[in-house]
């Protein structure tokens, strides 16, 4: 439950972060301003994942944990390598520290519970 919760959270951070940044300066940061809705778009994946249960939605919530954490540290690592790419930050920048690091750690807190969750199941 507290999974769905953080990823509900998320969800709502991210999306409403990123149609906003959108709809009003998305020419100063294009590129931080579309990794956050996508980021967004894979929050609210997962918590659709997380709620529906069964198998297969186990199954595809832990290829988008792997698929969001491969993000976090792809974009994390880029936004500390290259500021200049970056002129405004995304919700993955400097490894989700304006989040207070809960995008790094909930794809692997996540991962862990879904695995864990098979083998009770299994």
């Amino acid at each position: 439950m507290l999974l769905v919760w953080l990823y509900g959270v998320m969800v709502v951070g991210a999306v409403s972060r990123s149609a906003v940044q959108i709809a009003t300066e998305f020419d100063k940061a294009p590129l931080a301003y579309s990794l956050s809705a996508v980021a967004g778009l894979v929050y609210g994946f997962i918590t659709y994942s997380l709620v529906r249960g069964g198998e297969r939605a186990r199954r595809a919530a832990l290829v988008c944990c792997a698929a969001e954490l491969a993000g976090v540290l792809i974009v994390g690592t880029w936004t500390l390598a290259d500021p200049s790419a970056f002129p405004d930050a995304t919700v993955w920048s400097d490894y989700g520290m304006g989040y207070l690091f809960i995008p790094v750690l909930l794809p692997i807190t996540a991962t862990f519970w879904l695995r864990g969750s098979r083998a009770v199941t299994s």
